[in-house]
């Protein structure tokens, strides 16, 4: 459904200053909190993950004969295992299995700050063991407890959902808010809106293309099968209705664009087409006979009236169910049925009346030439 993006609302700083980017990406989030339709909104790194330092005093350390690398290794295998520092495997002769040994302090010894400074050092140079509290000092700290990165640069994530708005206002006026905020960025960073609003744009864009291209390809293939430019103009004189029937229809129904609702305007032009063929197809042929296109588009409009209407309202009834977005999921594809509905009520209309009418005025001239 997402395309495998986190969240709807995706605001990434991106640049080198993180400090400076954390305090820009706060002053952002403060002001998209004021956003109507804007929820769930936080900065998703967490800058605030307590962590404990620990600063060896190397002189001290050199003089008791520990290196910086012999404290590292005492306190990974203490905490960690010995897996990462010296792997060591002991193999099975029963079952010819080889088993990882792993030496390491039970994680219940480890449950204080005091049990953390008496871990045992030991090194190859040392004579008796020491404790890392001798030669050590732990302090408390913060830290970052996530690092992401976008195209190899570190960013800052500022997500947010959207609730009682469609996606595309929330994202205009998250615009708006980040366009005010680009002056103040750190010098050499980049502030970037990402996430399913720039999947939505260009799912918009490809469709409303799709249905652009679709109008245009079924004229020039209704020319070809037709052999003239005026008869496919007159059939696709019912298009404007059916787009104008599934705006209205989604507004009196309280739906917003969607994919799916350009999805059933694309269907629903197909149909309409197919229903104004079938009027000016056989209003051509009564034409040829009567030699007035007045009396052969209302021949045609009567005689036509109900293989369209059974055609339109077979597709409506169809839909219905779907449009009523009902059971779990159903509302997600109940925009398609929505826009199917409301531009086929339209586009029947438009052509059992105005495509006869555009038909006896456009085919008069041909009448009184015939006649």
């Amino acid at each position: 459904m997402n395309f495998g993006l986190p969240a709807p609302l995706d605001i990434q700083v991106v640049g080198p200053n993180f400090e400076a980017n954390h305090q820009f990406a706060n002053r952002v989030l403060a002001d998209l909190r004021g956003v109507p339709g804007a929820a769930d909104l936080r900065i998703q790194q967490a800058f605030d993950q307590p962590k404990l330092h620990i600063d060896v005093d190397r002189t001290k350390a050199a003089e008791i004969g520990f290196s910086q690398r012999d404290i590292g290794n005492n306190v990974l295998v203490s905490l960690s295992g010995s897996l990462q520092t010296t792997p060591s495997y002991w193999l099975n002769p029963k079952n010819a299995i080889s088993y990882s040994l792993v030496a390491q302090t039970p994680q219940y010894r480890i449950q204080t700050l005091q049990d953390l400074q008496s871990i045992p050092l030991t090194g190859a140079g040392t004579q008796r063991p020491e404790i890392l509290a001798d030669v050590a000092s732990i302090k408390r700290s913060q830290e970052m407890g996530v690092i992401s990165h976008y195209n190899v640069q570190r960013v800052i994530d500022i997500y947010g959902a959207v609730r009682d708005r469609d996606l595309g206002a929330v994202g205009r006026d998250v615009a708006r808010v980040v366009d005010k905020h680009r002056t103040e960025l750190p010098r050499g960073s980049q502030l970037f809106i990402r996430g399913q609003i720039g999947t939505m744009q260009a799912a918009y864009t490809s469709l409303l293309g799709g249905l652009a291209f679709s109008i245009v390809l079924v004229y020039l293939l209704i020319v070809v099968n037709f052999q003239s430019w005026l008869d496919p103009f007159i059939i696709i004189t019912a298009l404007p209705a059916a787009l104008g029937g599934i705006v209205v229809f989604l507004f009196l129904t309280n739906t917003t664009l969607s994919v799916p609702a350009l999805m059933g305007a694309i269907m629903c032009m197909g149909v309409a087409t197919a229903n104004s063929i079938l009027v000016v197809s056989f209003a051509k042929e009564r034409l040829l006979e009567t030699k007035d296109s007045a009396k052969a588009a209302i021949e045609a409009g009567a005689t036509r009236f109900r293989p369209v209407l059974m055609t339109a309202l077979a597709m409506i009834i169809g839909m219905i169910p779907m449009s009523l977005g009902l059971g779990e999921g159903g509302e997600q594809n109940a925009p398609l049925g929505r826009a199917v509905i409301g531009g086929l009520l339209c586009a029947t209309v438009a052509t059992l009346f105005f495509v006869p009418a555009v038909f006896s005025v456009l085919h008069r001239k041909t009448a009184r030439a015939a006649q």
